[in-house]
């Protein structure tokens, strides 16, 4: 005697059982659009990324003019002393074993390091996520901020034809020399200053990015698992 036959399930129930649930599904290819294609997750966009680099440049190359004062206030005066020799007129160096002219270079290039210090701090602060424009703005904006500075410190003064000043007060009185950046490497300390320490800071206190689901990144990558 045979036995009778058990009739296969129907189409539709096959499908069904190979697929799983619809809900789970759908709900994972949402979640997978969301760390992959969702755009608003990450940040602001581009164009806004270079807004916000080109207003960091400008404000930290306006800081200049106020590194230009103060280096012309705080700088070391070299002196000068004019004198006629056969019935011309020349410049000499009063003290010529004086440090004066490496202490003008040494102002400027502390000056500056204390700059960028700060203005690493300040962008970092107000701007925690980074990124390359930010990077950029602070290299760009502490080199811009280095040169008008220089050049600021040196319009204020004093003169820089010497031998027209020498003549003006006399021969034999003493007079300053103008302010002159002798070491022009010290024009990227601002920079450097800027740069390390907001990369620091990025590295130590900046934001994490999440952990996706089973320990993965949002881009796929490994995470920690506990």
């Amino acid at each position: 005697m045979t036995a009778p036959l058990t009739p296969p399930p129907p189409p539709h129930e096959q499908s069904a059982h190979r697929q799983g649930p619809p809900s789970a599904a759908a709900g994972y290819g949402s979640a997978a659009y969301g760390a992959h294609g969702g755009q608003g997750q990450d940040g602001p966009g581009m164009k806004t990324e270079v807004r916000e680099a080109a207003v960091i440049t400008v404000a930290v190359a306006l800081g200049g003019v106020l590194l230009g004062l103060l280096w012309h206030w705080l700088a070391p005066r070299v002196p000068l002393v004019g004198d006629v020799v056969d019935g011309r007129w020349a410049v000499y160096v009063k003290d010529t074993e004086g440090e004066q002219a490496a202490g003008v270079d040494g102002t400027f290039a502390l000056l500056a390091l204390a700059f960028g210090v700060l203005s690493g701090v300040i962008v970092f602060l107000l701007r925690r996520r980074g990124g390359v424009p930010v990077v950029v703005a602070l290299g760009v904006g502490g080199l811009l901020g280095s040169l008008l500075a220089w050049r600021v410190g040196v319009w204020l003064g004093p003169a820089q034809d010497v031998l027209a000043h020498a003549k003006d007060v006399g021969r034999g009185v003493t007079f300053s020399a103008p302010v002159e950046l002798g070491a022009k490497g010290a024009l990227l300390a601002w920079s450097l200053g800027a740069l390390l320490v907001h990369l620091g800071l990025t590295a130590l206190f900046g934001p994490r990015d999440p952990e996706g689901p089973y320990g993965y990144g949002p881009e796929g990558g490994t995470g920690a698992v506990g």
